[in-house]
């Protein structure tokens, strides 16, 4: 049984360590964000929901960009600010587009509870562990051996 679960493991260890990468990463964006908006923040101002997005952003980013790099991708590159600077562009892709679903549903839409504040964080978290996963691959640490 043992053997069987390091086979798989082995098997697909990219993908389980950016699962388990991707859900501390969306740890820190959660819990940072509700955070701002459930103290100092209030989702019912459409400004205040996208500073607390972008902040969570700035935080659940700079701890992926580290930890995909040493633990998932386990780059080797000696151009560390071209890889930044593509992992974060990649990043600002998917944090327009939490902009722009959390936009429509919360603030357009009136979804701004506090349990549909939750709800459409979650969706949108899903949603974007996808797309940084398949960004990080194809464009940023693509020349992994």
């Amino acid at each position: 049984m043992i053997v069987k679960i390091k086979s798989l493991y082995k098997k697909y260890e990219e993908i389980i360590n950016y699962l388990i990468v991707g859900a501390l990463t969306t740890l820190v964006s959660i819990l940072s964000k509700w955070l701002l908006l459930f103290t100092i923040l209030s989702a019912k101002d459409a400004f205040q929901l996208q500073i607390a997005i972008i902040i969570s952003w700035i935080l659940a980013v700079s701890f992926a960009y580290v930890t995909n790099r040493k633990y998932v991708f386990k780059s080797k590159s000696k151009d560390i600010f071209k890889e930044v600077v593509s992992f974060f562009s990649a990043r600002i892709v998917t944090l327009l587009i939490e902009m722009v679903i959390m936009w429509f549903f919360v603030t357009f839409l009136k979804l701004n509870s506090n349990l549909w504040t939750i709800f459409w964080t979650i969706v949108v978290q899903f949603i974007v562990i996808i797309l940084n996963y398949l960004f990080s691959k194809l464009f940023v640490f693509k020349n992994k051996k």
